[in-house]
């Protein structure tokens, strides 16, 4: 990133919003400033500009709850930037996943952060085999049963898509991903390896920056 291009303010300051780049929700709000950016670009570690002790925070130096930057942002007007990371830990200092836990008009999660969730507990299953757990059962049954299911799955999707029934494709959808994830993990692969190679071919042209 060309640095000349961020708007600092007149403390030096630009805006981070930390969001995690698997489920795209909103990690917390912080300051840099350049040398904070130039740190994080450096290190791929979030690092930011604490307003309180006028001294670089790099995040999880002492509670160990580092965040790896995959991607920096800068916004069009070149005062704000994003940060994606891969968060190892809260973001929060309550212990909270992301600074942003106190709803004042709550809404419903995003399928991204819904799907890290689920597949988080898949693979918690496959590795624990807990008694009187599905995936466990699945997982003993064979990849060979998995892959039946997946078949049955689809199956009561055509079905339903024929009958014309949004809310029975609504479920028999949800049946199919579940089993779907169990696969990817059964595997090894991930939802974002499947993010990843939608985006490479799918990925919008870059044009040229603006002048």
């Amino acid at each position: 990133m060309d640095l000349s291009q961020v708007k600092f303010d007149e403390q030096g300051l630009v805006p981070v919003v930390v969001q995690d780049a698997k489920t795209g929700e909103v990690l917390t709000l912080a300051y840099a400033n350049r040398e904070a950016l130039e740190e994080t670009l450096r290190t791929r570690r979030s690092t930011f500009y604490s307003r309180s002790r006028k001294t670089l925070w790099r995040k999880g130096e002492t509670s160990g709850n580092i965040q790896e930057v995959v991607e920096v942002l800068l916004d069009c007007d070149g005062d704000a930037v994003v940060y994606r990371v891969l968060p190892h830990g809260p973001a929060c200092h309550t212990g909270e996943q992301s600074c942003f836990h106190r709803p004042l008009l709550p809404g419903e999660p995003s399928l991204g952060f819904v799907l890290s969730q689920v597949f988080s507990t898949i693979q918690e299953r496959l590795k624990t085999l807990p008694e009187g757990s599905y995936v466990a059962k699945l997982h003993q049954a064979g990849l060979d049963r998995i892959l039946k299911k997946i078949g049955e799955e689809a199956g009561e999707v055509i079905i339903a898509a024929k009958n014309q029934s949004p809310e029975e494709v609504r479920w028999e959808a949800t049946d199919l991903l579940f089993h779907l994830l169990i696969v990817l993990a059964e595997l090894g692969l991930t939802p974002e390896d499947l993010a990843r190679t939608l985006w490479e071919r799918h990925r919008p042209p870059v044009g040229p920056a603006p002048s």
